[in-house]
């Protein structure tokens, strides 16, 4: 093949588990694999989705989300991380028109057309043949704005499966069919209760990444693609700044590890860019936080998996406690929160955590929280100035079996979402904020502010 132009496609489905993520993680290896620097974005609050789409690409992948940030944002996050790579690749989440009103607001077929970036749609086409036509009909009617340039059909079982389907919507829509996935007796992608298993804790991540890649290389047809997408010259690109060099000022912990995994590219960046030196620290296997530290983030992640290691480490439950009660700010979100609290019930048994906060929590099988928040302080805080309103989001099965303290003392309101309690979040002990909430730093410039204000405070204290 040719030296291609560079572009920029959505990868979408019609809804959530239509087999985008296998579409694009297989489309953004196989291209990678023949020696193209891909960058890859992820429509919406996700790290799962990201995770995978990055180790396809052997580089960051960046979150575009335009609940939580505005389209200047959005277009100017694209147009700086496309600047040197040959292909940007943007999966989309859930359906393609899916949003959280009735016109959509905030869908992925929203983000697309902010970007003017043509989609390539897939499609399940289990149990299902001519039906297709009449879905992906549906839509390129439903908005003309939108530009579906062709069509992959997932889970096809035969020949002639296939040739029915391909002529059916190519006949009845006009856009061409690019390429199947064939149905496969192994799940690449196993499910869990967040989605699919995130990439650290899958036993063969290049094998699996090489599967997908292969199964693009045979049944897409990448020239085609290529040709459908939109160049990447046309994308408007920021003005240049100067580079300036930041001076290191303060160390920030980051737990991060199997349990700990949940962590926006952009977040840690927008650390890093004020001054932060970023520490990585295995909550699994190390004695005890480094002591140079002047702030500890906590992201989310799955501590429930990985309780038992987690109690375990008694000496490093201890040191976290023993840090937070010196003072030491931490910033710890969802699992963090979780790791904080005083012990985690699963199948009736009771797993020691780093009793910060006296609250035991327990696991259901059905999500507790899930979707977009907003939050306003409204208490005083090592991190926030009171009267500041925040954006984020939520998604969790954790409950709260038991908290010895008052709702009172939760010092976010919040304006939508569920919190922690009773439309409350963010529990505070000393310069300890613990919440539910996630936060996305590139439109929310107090969250990293206000890490780095309250590490260079403890800093001059010690």
């Amino acid at each position: 093949m040719a030296d291609p132009e560079p572009g920029s496609i959505v990868v979408a489905g019609m809804s959530g588990g239509s087999g985008k993520s296998v579409v694009a993680v297989g489309l953004i290896a196989a291209l990678t694999g023949q020696g193209h620097r891909v960058v890859p974005f992820k429509k919406g609050s996700d790290y799962i989705d990201a995770g995978w789409l990055s180790m396809a690409a052997g580089r960051p992948c960046y979150n575009l989300d335009p609940f939580l940030m505005s389209d200047r944002i959005i277009a100017d996050s694209f147009a700086t991380h496309c600047a040197d790579a040959d292909f940007a690749i943007v999966e989309g989440n859930r359906g393609l028109y899916d949003g959280v009103n009735p016109e959509g607001g905030f869908s992925t077929a929203e983000l697309a057309i902010s970007l003017d970036l043509p989609v390539l749609l897939v499609v399940n086409c289990s149990k299902t043949t001519r039906t297709v036509a009449a879905m992906v009909l549906g839509c390129r009617e439903l908005d003309k704005k939108l530009r579906v340039a062709g069509v992959i059909l997932n889970q096809i079982a035969t020949a002639r499966h296939e040739r029915i389907i391909r002529q059916s919507v190519e006949q009845y829509t006009g856009i061409p069919v690019l390429g199947i996935v064939p149905r496969m007796t192994n799940d690449i992608f196993p499910m869990r209760h967040l989605g699919i298993v995130p990439h650290q804790e899958y036993g063969t991540v290049d094998r699996a990444v090489s599967q997908l890649a292969e199964i693009a290389e045979n049944n897409f047809d990448l020239e085609r693609i290529i040709a459908l997408m939109q160049p990447c010259a046309a994308v408007a690109v920021p003005p240049a700044t100067a580079q300036v060099s930041v001076r290191e000022e303060v160390s920030i912990g980051i737990l991060r590890d199997a349990a700990f995994q949940f962590y926006y590219e952009e977040n840690l960046n927008a650390l890093r860019k004020r001054g932060a030196r970023l520490v990585p620290v295995n909550a699994l296997t190390a004695d005890r936080l480094p002591p140079e530290l002047d702030a500890l983030y906590i992201g989310g992640g799955f501590p429930e998996t990985h309780a038992r290691q987690l109690a375990d480490n008694v000496s490093f439950r201890t040191s976290v406690r023993a840090m937070s009660e010196q003072g030491l700010p931490i910033y710890a979100e969802c699992g963090g929160l979780i790791f904080l609290g005083h012990s985690l019930i699963l199948d009736g048994a009771e797993y020691p955590l780093a009793g910060v906060f006296p609250v035991t929590f327990g696991l259901s099988q059905k999500p507790q929280a899930h979707g977009y928040s907003i939050f306003n302080v409204e208490q005083d805080n090592p991190f926030y100035p009171v009267g500041t309103r925040i954006k984020g989001h939520e998604f969790r099965y954790s409950t709260i079996e038991q908290w010895s303290g008052r709702t009172e003392e939760l010092i976010l309101a919040l304006e939508r979402g569920t919190g922690f309690k009773a439309k409350r979040d963010g529990l505070l002990n000393n310069n300890t904020l613990a919440l539910y909430t996630h936060v996305l730093a590139p439109d929310t410039p107090q969250w990293a502010d206000g890490i780095i204000r309250a590490a260079k405070h403890y800093k001059v204290r010690k």
